[in-house]
């Protein structure tokens, strides 16, 4: 570990907490054969790792957030992570922020986990092709790996929020049935902030497929619809 990556866990260490470090590997399923298998944690808040990754960003090389994200340590990944998400949302020109979509999509193994996805995706791949060619996310979601499926279906976010839907609901046709719940809740949510945008298209979403969708992801997807349809969807009345 380089000298600038052994500073940033020092700094990580003195800020985690053991018996946070103890709920945390339970909380994000790292035990034999659980999604989060043999991840580490050294108990540090996620508001901590914000103020750290803002200091760090800055003077952030790409060799040392290289480090950061394959390092064995769950906050060192996430720090490395969102101080690689502010130096992109800060840097402007296409051809830099090229080379830094080509550097995330190089480590997609070390993003390993819904948070990790989740503080990052939609920020970076989601915001450089929001007006692009979006073949990425289809052949990731046609991956049988859980994070890219998750990583392409959440990286929609960003579009949602521009009031695109066509693609995010395409990915979630797509996605719709897939065997993990963690997929169901990310997909649901989607479709849920579809709906908090336009509720006719989330609406018309689900019920030409809502008879076939998993509990979760329907339960996700109709949180915020009104009571009496949110109970007919839930009573295969639509």
């Amino acid at each position: 570990m380089s000298p600038e990556a052994e500073a940033v866990f020092l700094w990580l260490k003195d800020a985690g907490n053991p018996e946070k470090a103890a709920f945390l590997q339970g909380f994000f399923k790292t035990g034999p054969g659980e999604y989060g298998e043999g991840d580490l944690f050294l108990g540090v808040t996620v508001p901590q790792q914000r103020l750290i990754a803002k200091t760090l960003a800055p003077q952030a090389t790409l060799p040392l957030l290289s480090e950061l994200l394959q390092h064995p340590y769950h906050e060192m990944r996430l720090t490395g992570l969102l101080a690689f998400v502010y130096r992109f949302e800060k840097t402007k020109q296409e051809a830099d922020r090229q080379v830094l979509v080509d550097f995330y999509l190089d480590h997609l193994d070390y993003i390993n986990n819904w948070d990790l996805v989740d503080t990052s995706c939609s920020q970076v791949l989601g915001a450089f092709y929001w007006k692009k060619e979006k073949s990425l996310f289809f052949s990731l979601a046609e991956s049988t790996h859980l994070w890219r499926q998750r990583i392409a279906m959440i990286s929609a976010f960003y579009w949602i929020r521009k009031g695109e839907f066509t693609d995010a609901l395409a990915l979630a046709e797509k996605l719709k049935n897939h065997p993990h719940d963690l997929m169901h809740k990310a997909v649901g949510w989607m479709v849920r902030e579809v709906g908090n945008r336009n509720f006719e298209v989330a609406n018309e979403f689900l019920s030409k497929h809502y008879r076939t969708l998993p509990r979760t992801l329907l339960r996700y997807a109709i949180e915020k619809f009104p009571e009496e349809l949110r109970q007919d969807y839930l009573k295969g009345r639509v």
